[in-house]
């Protein structure tokens, strides 16, 4: 009896199939992804459905423009920096650190033009802050805050 020792393989693993599957699955993914633009959404701003409130004697009433222009009770503040924006506020709320400010801004006005006012506020101390909206028409004049209704034609 003859007995040769018979080699052995080591057993070896194939990657290349493997590969090719999690490629072909890579680009399944990448063809059936889809990929929203945020410059598609529609977002009306702002609207509320909220009764009438009443007129409280320490309010500041701001306006923000559609084009970043603000009034301070009113009155035109010329240029559209926080400081003068700032010094304006305090000049109209004087001494009382407990004004509640009102903010009326355009649907249309950029959010960094709120975020101004927010900022001015802060900067003066003036910490109570609240959004005026306009009311949802639904047959007739929708009801509104107080600075709201004052606007409407």
């Amino acid at each position: 009896m003859n007995f040769r020792h018979r080699r052995t393989e080591e057993p070896e693993i194939n990657l290349i199939p493997f590969i090719d599957v999690l490629l072909v699955v890579l680009i399944f993914l990448m063809l059936t992804t889809t990929y929203s633009r945020l410059t598609e959404l529609k977002i009306n701003l702002p609207t509320a459905d909220a009764q009438s409130t009443k007129a409280r004697p320490k309010e500041l009433s701001i306006l923000v423009s559609a084009d970043g222009r603000y009034m301070v009770n009113q009155q035109q503040v010329e240029g559209r920096s926080v400081e003068l924006l700032a010094a304006a506020l305090s000049r109209q709320a004087g001494s009382a650190k407990d004004t509640i400010v009102v903010i009326n801004a355009d649907a249309a006005a950029t959010h960094q033009s709120v975020i101004n006012v927010m900022d001015a506020a802060r900067r003066v101390g003036l910490h109570q802050l609240t959004f005026a909206t306009q009311g949802q028409q639904t047959g007739g004049t929708g009801s509104a805050g107080a600075a709201a209704a004052a606007n409407e034609p």
